[in-house]
């Protein structure tokens, strides 16, 4: 339990802490900028690894490496007793091409950091030399978690299999950042509940018969059908799903045929669904199963769907915790730098491994580029950060460890 002195936000957060991050802000780019022209994709991470444990050795922590993974753990204790709090930080890049220009592009072709997770460690760890600098105001113990293979690998789910959430006890609380280039920069955001959908992989694979393409009548075509499919995919979400507990469906590869001359035997198609609620995420997958072999059926065809990858839950902020957060945050930066978001964002995230099992939550930090009035979103191949945006989030990661709740647990 926080001891009965602990820091409030008022005393912790504020234009000293934000100075102190200022102060290191030469350090975080320059971490963030090596990270972003060496990307590394997946569950192996080895140059970032490497990265990360020699910066954190440098502050005079001991860290652990994964066993399975190319993660890294950090523990900082405080002078007093208090509560255990986990802060999180993903390294992994995208399979993608970088096409922003700048002078610290990716040197790895067909690799790109266009998520902000080189941002998001370089902010951790200069977190983590402040939060050295200011043991004397820590109450308990902090816990870094540097995680990779956010991007569909599932990492998170692999670092808690490693024994991350067991290794130092019980943990009180959790939280974590991530940037948005469509945010106004600087600013923090942040909600109770739901803030981020589910996510779940499927492919469909549509059969007919092969033949001549000037005789379909001799042949049973898959691409007629399979247009049909995507077609009604669409129409089943908006007529089966609520408009107030949404979900996305979306068809993003389509693979047949191999000349103009040949109706092939078999579709491959891929995509995503997104939702923000158990229910309709289990609502969506039994539709779309039903609809797949039905509207295949009535096209002569036969089809089959599953769902492969790894699938990502809903992420749930604690609501207690979220006011936390959004209350450190006002402290921080000011009422007028920090947003409660009105509805969820469709994107996923396996941070929601770790709030299923600690209270917690994730914030978003913006940091859209200045000048720039519609700035290249998370995942474009012209993804651009503003990074003076990089102390707040220094800051922040900061001031939620030093600040305990005031809320009550929900």
């Amino acid at each position: 339990m926080p001891s009965g002195d602990s820091p409030t936000p008022g005393k912790l957060a504020g234009r000293d802490l934000i100075a102190q991050a200022e102060a290191l802000a030469e350090e975080a780019v320059g971490l963030r900028r090596r990270m972003h022209a060496r990307p590394e994709v997946g569950l192996e991470l080895p140059d970032t690894q490497t990265l990360v444990v020699e910066t954190l050795e440098g502050l005079g922590l001991k860290t652990r490496s994964g066993e399975t993974c190319s993660s890294v753990e950090a523990v900082i204790d405080g002078e007093s007793e208090g509560r255990t709090v986990l802060l999180r930080a993903d390294m992994d890049a995208l399979e993608m091409p970088e096409d922003t220009g700048l002078d610290f592009s990716s040197t790895v072709t067909g690799r790109m950091h266009a998520c902000g997770h080189d941002a998001h460690t370089a902010m951790l760890l200069g977190a983590a030399k402040l939060l050295t600098m200011r043991r004397k105001d820590l109450a308990g113990r902090v816990v870094l978690m540097f995680q990779p293979g956010e991007e569909g690998h599932d990492g998170a789910k692999a670092m808690i299999d490693d024994g991350l959430l067991r290794r130092y006890g019980a943990f009180d609380d959790a939280f974590a950042i991530h940037i948005s280039s469509v945010i106004p920069s600087g600013m923090l955001t942040c909600r109770p509940g739901t803030i981020m959908a589910s996510a779940d992989e499927f492919r469909i694979v549509v059969t007919g018969k092969g033949g001549h393409a000037s005789m379909p009548h001799d042949a049973v075509d898959p691409v007629t059908a399979a247009c049909h499919v995507v077609t009604a995919v669409q129409s089943m979400v908006t007529r089966r799903i609520p408009a107030f507990d949404p979900a996305v469906v979306t068809v993003s590869t389509i693979h047949a045929g191999t000349a103009t001359n040949v109706i092939p035997e078999q579709v491959a198609l891929g995509g995503t669904v997104r939702a923000v609620s158990d229910r309709t995420r289990a609502v969506v997958l039994e539709s779309l199963r039903h609809v797949v072999t039905q509207t295949a059926a009535a096209h002569g065809c036969e089809a089959s769907l599953e769902i492969e990858g790894h699938s990502y839950p809903v992420t749930v902020n604690d609501p207690s915790y979220a006011g936390h957060t959004l209350d450190v945050a006002r402290a921080l930066v000011g009422t007028e730098h920090v947003m409660e978001m009105p509805t969820p964002v469709m994107g996923a995230e396996d941070w929601s491994r770790v709030l299923a099992e600690v209270r917690g939550s994730m914030a978003f930090l913006g940091a859209s580029p200045p000048g720039v009035s519609n700035a290249a979103p998370n995942h474009s191949n012209r993804f651009v950060i503003d990074e003076a945006a990089l102390p707040v989030g220094v800051a922040m990661y900061t001031a939620m460890a030093l600040t305990p709740p005031s809320r009550p647990a929900a």
